[in-house]
Protein backbone atom coordinates (compact mmCIF):
# COMPACT_ATOMS: atom_id res chain seq x y z
CA UNK A 1 0.00 0.00 0.00
CA UNK A 2 0.94 3.60 -0.58
CA UNK A 3 2.61 2.96 -3.84
CA UNK A 4 1.03 5.67 -5.70
CA UNK A 5 1.93 9.61 -4.82
CA UNK A 6 1.21 12.81 -7.12
CA UNK A 7 3.19 15.53 -6.98
CA UNK A 8 0.09 17.92 -8.23
CA UNK A 9 -2.92 18.36 -5.64
CA UNK A 10 -5.93 17.28 -7.47
CA UNK A 11 -4.57 15.31 -10.19
CA UNK A 12 -6.45 12.66 -11.29
CA UNK A 13 -7.56 10.48 -14.43
CA UNK A 14 -11.19 9.64 -15.40
CA UNK A 15 -12.90 6.73 -13.73
CA UNK A 16 -14.02 3.76 -15.40
CA UNK A 17 -17.85 3.60 -15.62
CA UNK A 18 -19.31 1.21 -12.96
CA UNK A 19 -21.66 -2.00 -14.11
CA UNK A 20 -23.15 -4.69 -12.50
CA UNK A 21 -21.33 -7.75 -12.66
CA UNK A 22 -22.46 -9.88 -15.27
CA UNK A 23 -23.94 -13.03 -14.05
CA UNK A 24 -22.22 -16.12 -14.83
CA UNK A 25 -23.95 -19.16 -16.29
CA UNK A 26 -23.85 -22.14 -13.92
CA UNK A 27 -22.30 -24.68 -15.58
CA UNK A 28 -20.96 -27.91 -13.74
CA UNK A 29 -17.55 -29.42 -15.26
CA UNK A 30 -17.11 -33.34 -15.60
CA UNK A 31 -13.80 -34.29 -13.31
CA UNK A 32 -11.02 -35.52 -15.42
CA UNK A 33 -10.87 -38.99 -15.85
CA UNK A 34 -7.93 -40.43 -13.14
CA UNK A 35 -8.24 -37.55 -10.47
CA UNK A 36 -8.42 -38.57 -6.97
CA UNK A 37 -9.63 -35.38 -5.48
CA UNK A 38 -12.04 -32.69 -6.74
CA UNK A 39 -10.69 -29.46 -9.28
CA UNK A 40 -12.29 -26.73 -8.97
CA UNK A 41 -13.40 -27.43 -12.67
CA UNK A 42 -15.33 -29.79 -10.84
CA UNK A 43 -17.53 -27.07 -8.54
CA UNK A 44 -20.35 -25.15 -10.47
CA UNK A 45 -18.83 -21.57 -11.99
CA UNK A 46 -21.07 -19.92 -8.95
CA UNK A 47 -19.56 -21.49 -6.33
CA UNK A 48 -18.31 -19.49 -3.59
CA UNK A 49 -14.72 -19.92 -3.74
CA UNK A 50 -14.22 -19.70 0.30
CA UNK A 51 -15.92 -23.03 0.31
CA UNK A 52 -13.62 -24.63 -1.88
CA UNK A 53 -11.93 -27.14 0.66
CA UNK A 54 -8.12 -26.33 1.33
CA UNK A 55 -8.28 -22.56 -0.06
CA UNK A 56 -7.54 -20.58 2.71
CA UNK A 57 -7.53 -16.49 2.71
CA UNK A 58 -8.10 -15.49 6.14
CA UNK A 59 -5.86 -15.12 9.21
CA UNK A 60 -5.25 -18.85 10.73
CA UNK A 61 -3.30 -22.15 9.54
CA UNK A 62 -3.89 -25.34 8.31
CA UNK A 63 -1.57 -28.67 8.03
CA UNK A 64 1.00 -27.04 5.69
CA UNK A 65 0.78 -22.83 6.71
CA UNK A 66 0.23 -20.07 8.76
CA UNK A 67 -1.42 -16.97 7.59
CA UNK A 68 -1.77 -13.32 8.90
CA UNK A 69 -2.69 -10.00 7.68
CA UNK A 70 -3.02 -6.67 9.37
CA UNK A 71 -4.53 -3.32 8.65
CA UNK A 72 -1.53 -0.23 9.02
CA UNK A 73 -2.70 3.24 9.61
CA UNK A 74 -2.36 4.20 6.13
CA UNK A 75 -6.32 3.45 5.43
CA UNK A 76 -7.88 0.61 4.03
CA UNK A 77 -6.21 -2.91 4.13
CA UNK A 78 -5.19 -3.10 0.68
CA UNK A 79 -2.73 -6.27 1.35
CA UNK A 80 -4.61 -10.23 0.42
CA UNK A 81 -3.46 -13.27 0.41
CA UNK A 82 -4.07 -17.17 -0.25
CA UNK A 83 -2.80 -20.68 0.25
CA UNK A 84 -4.60 -22.97 -1.69
CA UNK A 85 -3.65 -27.00 -0.97
CA UNK A 86 -4.43 -29.93 -3.30
CA UNK A 87 -3.66 -27.49 -6.04
CA UNK A 88 -4.38 -29.04 -9.73
CA UNK A 89 -6.63 -31.60 -7.65
CA UNK A 90 -2.71 -33.22 -6.45
CA UNK A 91 -2.32 -33.61 -2.68
CA UNK A 92 1.67 -32.85 -3.27
CA UNK A 93 0.80 -29.46 -4.58
CA UNK A 94 0.54 -26.10 -2.85
CA UNK A 95 -0.40 -22.74 -4.50
CA UNK A 96 0.51 -19.68 -2.10
CA UNK A 97 0.44 -15.95 -2.83
CA UNK A 98 0.70 -12.89 -1.14
CA UNK A 99 -0.59 -9.34 -3.00
CA UNK A 100 0.08 -5.61 -2.16
CA UNK A 101 -2.59 -3.25 -3.74
CA UNK A 102 -2.20 0.42 -3.97
CA UNK A 103 -4.07 3.31 -5.49
CA UNK A 104 -7.55 4.57 -4.68
CA UNK A 105 -9.25 0.91 -5.69
CA UNK A 106 -5.84 -1.07 -4.84
CA UNK A 107 -7.69 -3.06 -2.24
CA UNK A 108 -9.93 -4.26 -4.79
CA UNK A 109 -7.36 -5.01 -7.39
CA UNK A 110 -5.38 -7.14 -4.90
CA UNK A 111 -8.90 -8.99 -3.81
CA UNK A 112 -10.01 -10.00 -7.25
CA UNK A 113 -6.33 -10.70 -8.49
CA UNK A 114 -5.96 -13.57 -5.45
CA UNK A 115 -9.39 -15.17 -6.07
CA UNK A 116 -9.05 -14.98 -9.91
CA UNK A 117 -4.93 -15.60 -10.98
CA UNK A 118 -4.96 -19.05 -8.96
CA UNK A 119 -7.52 -20.37 -11.47
CA UNK A 120 -6.33 -19.02 -14.93
CA UNK A 121 -2.97 -20.65 -13.54
CA UNK A 122 -4.74 -24.43 -13.03
CA UNK A 123 -6.68 -23.57 -16.25
CA UNK A 124 -3.47 -23.09 -17.75
CA UNK A 125 -1.48 -26.20 -16.27
CA UNK A 126 -4.41 -28.31 -16.97
CA UNK A 127 -4.39 -27.83 -20.14
CA UNK A 128 -0.87 -29.16 -21.03
CA UNK A 129 -0.45 -32.92 -22.44
CA UNK A 130 2.16 -33.87 -20.02
CA UNK A 131 1.33 -31.59 -17.15
CA UNK A 132 1.01 -34.18 -14.86
CA UNK A 133 4.44 -35.40 -13.89
CA UNK A 134 6.03 -32.16 -15.56
CA UNK A 135 8.17 -31.14 -12.29
CA UNK A 136 9.09 -34.72 -11.36
CA UNK A 137 10.68 -34.85 -15.01
CA UNK A 138 12.98 -32.13 -14.36
CA UNK A 139 16.79 -32.59 -13.70
CA UNK A 140 17.50 -33.53 -10.18
CA UNK A 141 21.13 -31.37 -10.60
CA UNK A 142 19.98 -28.58 -9.06
CA UNK A 143 20.81 -27.43 -5.55
CA UNK A 144 19.06 -25.09 -2.90
CA UNK A 145 20.01 -21.35 -3.99
CA UNK A 146 20.29 -22.51 -7.55
CA UNK A 147 17.70 -22.11 -10.13
CA UNK A 148 16.80 -24.87 -12.96
CA UNK A 149 18.49 -24.71 -15.79
CA UNK A 150 16.23 -21.79 -18.03
CA UNK A 151 16.72 -24.42 -21.11
CA UNK A 152 14.96 -27.03 -19.48
CA UNK A 153 11.55 -27.76 -21.50
CA UNK A 154 9.33 -29.05 -18.79
CA UNK A 155 10.83 -25.81 -16.44
CA UNK A 156 9.91 -23.95 -20.40
CA UNK A 157 6.36 -25.69 -20.13
CA UNK A 158 6.28 -24.39 -16.44
CA UNK A 159 7.34 -20.76 -17.13
CA UNK A 160 4.82 -20.49 -19.81
CA UNK A 161 2.00 -21.60 -17.99
CA UNK A 162 2.44 -18.54 -15.34
CA UNK A 163 3.00 -16.19 -18.23
CA UNK A 164 -0.17 -17.20 -20.08
CA UNK A 165 -2.07 -16.96 -16.66
CA UNK A 166 -0.40 -13.53 -15.67
CA UNK A 167 -1.52 -12.19 -19.36
CA UNK A 168 -4.48 -13.44 -18.72
CA UNK A 169 -4.88 -11.71 -15.26
CA UNK A 170 -4.30 -8.18 -16.55
CA UNK A 171 -6.37 -8.71 -19.42
CA UNK A 172 -8.97 -9.47 -17.08
CA UNK A 173 -8.52 -6.66 -14.69
CA UNK A 174 -8.49 -4.53 -18.05
CA UNK A 175 -11.72 -5.51 -19.28
CA UNK A 176 -13.61 -5.68 -15.39
CA UNK A 177 -15.72 -2.18 -15.12
CA UNK A 178 -16.71 -2.85 -11.59
CA UNK A 179 -13.22 -1.79 -10.88
CA UNK A 180 -11.33 1.34 -11.93
CA UNK A 181 -7.49 0.17 -12.97
CA UNK A 182 -6.37 2.71 -14.54
CA UNK A 183 -4.06 4.18 -11.26
CA UNK A 184 -4.85 1.40 -9.16
CA UNK A 185 -2.90 -2.20 -8.95
CA UNK A 186 -0.69 -4.88 -7.04
CA UNK A 187 1.84 -6.89 -6.77
CA UNK A 188 1.76 -10.29 -6.73
CA UNK A 189 4.05 -12.95 -5.67
CA UNK A 190 3.34 -16.34 -6.14
CA UNK A 191 4.66 -19.83 -5.57
CA UNK A 192 3.39 -23.56 -6.33
CA UNK A 193 4.91 -26.05 -4.37
CA UNK A 194 4.39 -29.71 -6.20
CA UNK A 195 6.54 -32.46 -4.28
CA UNK A 196 10.18 -31.44 -3.49
CA UNK A 197 10.22 -28.16 -6.34
CA UNK A 198 8.81 -24.87 -6.15
CA UNK A 199 7.81 -22.28 -8.73
CA UNK A 200 7.76 -18.56 -8.07
CA UNK A 201 6.26 -15.95 -10.41
CA UNK A 202 7.14 -12.93 -8.93
CA UNK A 203 5.37 -8.87 -10.08
CA UNK A 204 6.45 -5.82 -8.23
CA UNK A 205 8.33 -5.50 -4.93
CA UNK A 206 6.41 -8.25 -2.67
CA UNK A 207 9.11 -11.23 -1.60
CA UNK A 208 10.18 -14.79 -1.20
CA UNK A 209 12.27 -16.34 1.25
CA UNK A 210 13.48 -19.58 1.92
CA UNK A 211 14.37 -20.87 5.56
CA UNK A 212 17.39 -23.17 5.52
CA UNK A 213 19.67 -25.19 7.87
CA UNK A 214 22.92 -24.31 7.50
CA UNK A 215 25.79 -25.85 8.96
CA UNK A 216 26.19 -25.24 13.24
CA UNK A 217 22.21 -25.81 12.77
CA UNK A 218 21.49 -21.93 12.51
CA UNK A 219 18.55 -21.09 9.48
CA UNK A 220 19.70 -18.61 6.92
CA UNK A 221 17.57 -17.28 4.13
CA UNK A 222 17.49 -17.65 0.76
CA UNK A 223 15.55 -14.83 -1.51
CA UNK A 224 13.97 -16.06 -4.36
CA UNK A 225 12.90 -13.23 -5.87
CA UNK A 226 13.94 -9.90 -6.75
CA UNK A 227 12.25 -6.89 -5.64
CA UNK A 228 10.99 -5.50 -9.02
CA UNK A 229 11.31 -1.50 -8.30
CA UNK A 230 12.11 1.03 -11.04
CA UNK A 231 15.64 1.92 -9.48
CA UNK A 232 17.01 -1.75 -11.22
CA UNK A 233 19.00 -1.02 -14.36
CA UNK A 234 17.09 -3.18 -16.69
CA UNK A 235 13.63 -2.06 -15.65
CA UNK A 236 14.58 1.55 -15.25
CA UNK A 237 16.07 1.26 -18.62
CA UNK A 238 12.71 -0.53 -20.27
CA UNK A 239 10.65 2.45 -18.63
CA UNK A 240 12.69 5.25 -20.35
CA UNK A 241 12.40 3.04 -23.92
CA UNK A 242 8.88 3.84 -23.44
CA UNK A 243 9.01 7.36 -22.68
CA UNK A 244 8.06 7.03 -19.23
CA UNK A 245 10.33 8.81 -16.33
CA UNK A 246 12.12 7.13 -13.25
CA UNK A 247 13.07 9.48 -10.47
CA UNK A 248 12.62 10.17 -6.88
CA UNK A 249 11.48 12.76 -4.99
CA UNK A 250 13.41 15.23 -2.75
CA UNK A 251 12.09 14.12 0.45
CA UNK A 252 12.41 10.80 -0.40
CA UNK A 253 15.48 10.38 -2.56
CA UNK A 254 15.52 6.41 -1.80
CA UNK A 255 12.41 5.58 -3.67
CA UNK A 256 12.65 5.52 -7.58
CA UNK A 257 9.11 6.20 -8.97
CA UNK A 258 7.25 5.77 -11.96
CA UNK A 259 5.95 8.93 -13.83
CA UNK A 260 4.02 9.86 -17.02
CA UNK A 261 6.08 11.51 -19.42
CA UNK A 262 4.57 15.10 -19.27
CA UNK A 263 2.56 14.68 -15.92
CA UNK A 264 4.10 13.67 -12.25
CA UNK A 265 1.66 11.59 -11.90
CA UNK A 266 1.07 9.17 -10.36
CA UNK A 267 4.69 7.85 -9.14
CA UNK A 268 4.43 4.16 -8.70
CA UNK A 269 7.34 2.33 -6.40
CA UNK A 270 7.68 -0.57 -8.38
CA UNK A 271 8.08 -1.70 -12.47
CA UNK A 272 5.73 -4.34 -12.49
CA UNK A 273 1.94 -4.40 -11.55
CA UNK A 274 -1.28 -5.77 -12.24
CA UNK A 275 -3.42 -2.95 -13.08
CA UNK A 276 -2.10 0.68 -13.72
CA UNK A 277 -3.04 0.84 -16.93
CA UNK A 278 -2.28 4.75 -17.29
CA UNK A 279 1.45 3.67 -16.93
CA UNK A 280 0.83 0.17 -19.48
CA UNK A 281 2.02 2.67 -22.30
CA UNK A 282 5.04 3.69 -20.59
CA UNK A 283 7.24 0.82 -19.66
CA UNK A 284 5.75 -0.55 -16.42
CA UNK A 285 4.56 -4.34 -17.37
CA UNK A 286 3.03 -7.35 -15.61
CA UNK A 287 4.95 -10.18 -16.90
CA UNK A 288 6.96 -11.99 -14.03
CA UNK A 289 9.73 -12.81 -12.71
CA UNK A 290 10.13 -17.25 -12.96
CA UNK A 291 12.11 -19.43 -11.28
CA UNK A 292 12.10 -23.03 -10.05
CA UNK A 293 13.95 -24.42 -7.52
CA UNK A 294 14.54 -28.32 -5.91
CA UNK A 295 14.29 -28.42 -2.45
CA UNK A 296 16.50 -30.06 -0.15
CA UNK A 297 15.94 -31.63 3.26
CA UNK A 298 17.48 -28.96 4.70
CA UNK A 299 14.88 -26.36 3.72
CA UNK A 300 12.21 -26.05 6.59
CA UNK A 301 9.53 -23.21 5.23
CA UNK A 302 9.09 -20.27 2.71
CA UNK A 303 8.07 -17.15 3.90
CA UNK A 304 5.59 -15.26 1.59
CA UNK A 305 5.09 -11.43 2.50
CA UNK A 306 4.32 -7.62 1.36
CA UNK A 307 6.69 -4.95 1.89
CA UNK A 308 5.20 -4.16 5.38
CA UNK A 309 7.58 -6.58 6.70
CA UNK A 310 10.21 -6.64 4.49
CA UNK A 311 10.60 -2.20 4.54
CA UNK A 312 11.31 -2.92 8.66
CA UNK A 313 12.87 -6.37 9.03
CA UNK A 314 15.90 -8.08 7.19
CA UNK A 315 15.18 -11.21 5.34
CA UNK A 316 17.58 -12.56 8.24
CA UNK A 317 15.65 -11.34 11.02
CA UNK A 318 12.17 -12.77 8.79
CA UNK A 319 13.87 -16.15 8.99
CA UNK A 320 14.97 -16.19 12.33
CA UNK A 321 11.54 -15.25 14.53
CA UNK A 322 9.79 -17.75 11.86
CA UNK A 323 11.56 -20.50 12.59
CA UNK A 324 11.96 -19.84 16.73
CA UNK A 325 8.02 -19.29 17.27
CA UNK A 326 6.86 -22.04 19.89
CA UNK A 327 3.78 -22.85 17.61
CA UNK A 328 4.09 -22.76 13.60
CA UNK A 329 0.44 -22.26 13.92
CA UNK A 330 1.51 -18.41 15.12
CA UNK A 331 4.11 -18.25 12.46
CA UNK A 332 2.50 -15.82 10.60
CA UNK A 333 1.19 -13.59 13.17
CA UNK A 334 4.84 -13.37 14.88
CA UNK A 335 6.10 -12.08 12.01
CA UNK A 336 3.66 -9.19 11.81
CA UNK A 337 3.61 -8.28 15.20
CA UNK A 338 7.90 -8.18 14.85
CA UNK A 339 7.23 -5.56 12.08
CA UNK A 340 4.54 -3.50 13.80
CA UNK A 341 7.11 -3.26 17.26
CA UNK A 342 9.99 -2.57 14.10
CA UNK A 343 7.69 0.42 12.48
CA UNK A 344 7.56 1.86 15.60
CA UNK A 345 10.87 2.13 16.26
CA UNK A 346 12.20 3.01 13.07
CA UNK A 347 9.82 5.41 11.79
CA UNK A 348 8.07 7.09 14.90
CA UNK A 349 6.69 9.55 12.69
CA UNK A 350 5.10 7.22 10.06
CA UNK A 351 2.35 5.23 10.16
CA UNK A 352 2.49 1.89 9.75
CA UNK A 353 1.97 -0.03 6.45
CA UNK A 354 -0.55 -2.80 6.09
CA UNK A 355 1.29 -6.78 6.69
CA UNK A 356 0.28 -9.89 4.80
CA UNK A 357 2.61 -13.08 5.30
CA UNK A 358 2.51 -16.24 4.46
CA UNK A 359 4.34 -19.00 5.69
CA UNK A 360 4.54 -22.74 3.86
CA UNK A 361 6.09 -25.08 6.00
CA UNK A 362 7.79 -27.89 3.70
CA UNK A 363 8.18 -30.86 6.23
CA UNK A 364 5.64 -33.34 7.38
CA UNK A 365 4.90 -31.45 10.72
CA UNK A 366 1.67 -30.06 11.40
CA UNK A 367 1.32 -26.39 11.28
CA UNK A 368 -1.78 -26.68 13.16
CA UNK A 369 0.45 -28.30 16.16
CA UNK A 370 1.77 -26.46 19.36
CA UNK A 371 5.16 -27.62 18.58
CA UNK A 372 7.35 -26.48 16.30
Amino acid sequence: MGSCISTESGSSFPSSPLSPTPRVRKKRIAKRSGSTSPSYLDYPKDEPLHRIPGRLFLNGSSQVASLFCQQGKKGTNQDAMIVWENFFSRKDTVFCGVFDGHGPYGHMVAKRVRDSLPLKLSTQWESKKNEENVLKEISLNSATGTTIEATNPPFQLLKQSFLRAFRGMDRELKMFTNIDCVCSGTTAVTLVKQGEYLVVGNVGDSRAVLGTRVKGNSIAPVQLTVDLKPNLPGEAERIRKCNGRVFALQDEPDVARVWLPNNDTPGLAMARAFGDFCLKDFGLISVPEISCWKLTENDEFVVLATDGIWDVLSNQEVVDIVASVPARSSAARALVQSAVRAWKYKFPTSRTDDCAVVCLFLDSKDACSDSA
